[in-house]
């Protein structure tokens, strides 16, 4: 197995001594080598029997990703860095820490991408759906939760700080112009309101529609093969799908995957042996039942009554605690 490190973001500022030193020891390690990969740059390291790797590589200053094939975080690698960067294969990236000249500028971005997941900022519509009241404290406190983390940290590198404060700002700005438009697209889709519908094929090419479904609560999972975390939760939803056999539920999976796909996307099905009621929307982004729910990341998750009636446009994760406290609310 190879772990690939993407690139993200690059900068242009450039340190006097010309090369990275990069070692480090992964636990539990599966892997035979690392790729760093940057702009117009590509370096493969080797791992070790025992996990671990070293190497000096020259670097286009700037942000890097790294990946172990299921989840990824991300590095700061900078021209003159001389860092050690240790994790656990099996609780990556959480398990990741530095030592040495960087880390605590990577340090800073780990924190800041737990903090980015912590909070779901990635899901737009659990911003955009609140009152204005609240989403504007709502904002206002995010805002100053994220200067706050910027603020606290020790010896972030100064290209790093500029960086984030700019994307900071840029963030906030996005929430506050965007917020009307998205905002009245949500207000139709409140608890208690009419699901708009769908009929689509689903893995046997039979057409299944909402209305099919009339009579369960229906749980559905808007997903496509090529999203990280929504295959992250394909377990935890194959686990609600076995608890709640024989209940008055229906689990869908609605894949947004481009009709050219539909062969991966057949193919993962019975791979991964994917349970509940699978279908593929016809137009991926623009099938109406995802523009219907304003919906602009995946995974989303729905939760309807029996009558076809929104109990929440904007559902908990299988993988969230909370959903099973929500279900066992109901008279399944």
């Amino acid at each position: 197995m190879i772990l690939v490190a993407i690139v993200l973001v690059s900068c242009n500022e450039k340190s006097n001594n010309p090369y990275v030193t990069l070692q480090g020891k992964i636990a539990n390690s599966t892997l035979d080598s690392i790729v760093i990969l940057g702009r117009n740059f590509e370096k493969h390291i080797m791992v070790n029997e025992d996990g671990s790797f070293k190497d000096t590589l020259k670097v286009t200053d700037g942000f890097h990703g790294i990946n172990n094939g299921s989840s990824q975080s991300f590095l700061y690698l900078k021209n003159g860095y001389d860092m050690e960067v240790n994790f656990d294969m099996n609780n990556f990236p959480a398990s990741i820490e530095f030592e040495g000249q960087g880390s605590e500028t990577n340090e800073y971005l780990t924190t800041k991408l737990q903090f980015i997941k912590d909070e779901n900022i990635s899901n737009y519509s659990s911003f955009f759906e609140l009152e204005k009241e609240e989403f504007d404290a709502k904002i206002a406190d995010l805002k100053k939760r994220m200067d706050d983390l910027l603020n606290n940290a020790k010896g972030v590198d100064q290209e790093v700080v500029k960086l984030e404060k700019e994307a900071n700002d840029k963030m906030i700005i996005f929430f506050q112009d965007n917020y009307e438009s998205e905002h009245q697209n949500l207000i139709g889709l409140n608890k208690g309101d009419p699901s708009p519908g769908f009929n689509y094929p689903d893995k046997d090419g039979n057409n299944v529609s909402l209305a099919d479904l009339k009579g369960k609560y229906v749980y559905i999972d808007v997903w496509a093969t090529w999203c990280g975390p929504c295959k992250r939760e394909i377990p935890f939803l194959k686990e609600m799908d076995e608890e709640y056999k024989g209940k008055n539920i229906a689990f869908v999976s609605l894949s947004i995957d481009k009709m050219e796909h539909k062969e991966k996307w057949l193919k993962m099905i019975e791979e991964e042996d994917l349970k509940g009621i699978q279908i593929m929307a016809d137009q991926d982004w623009n099938s109406e039942f995802v523009t219907a729910y304003n919906i602009k990341g995946i995974p989303r998750f729905i939760l309807l009554d029996q009558e076809g009636n929104i109990v929440n446009s904007n559902a908990p994760r299988p993988s969230d605690p909370s959903l099973k406290e929500v279900l066992n609310t109901l008279e399944l």
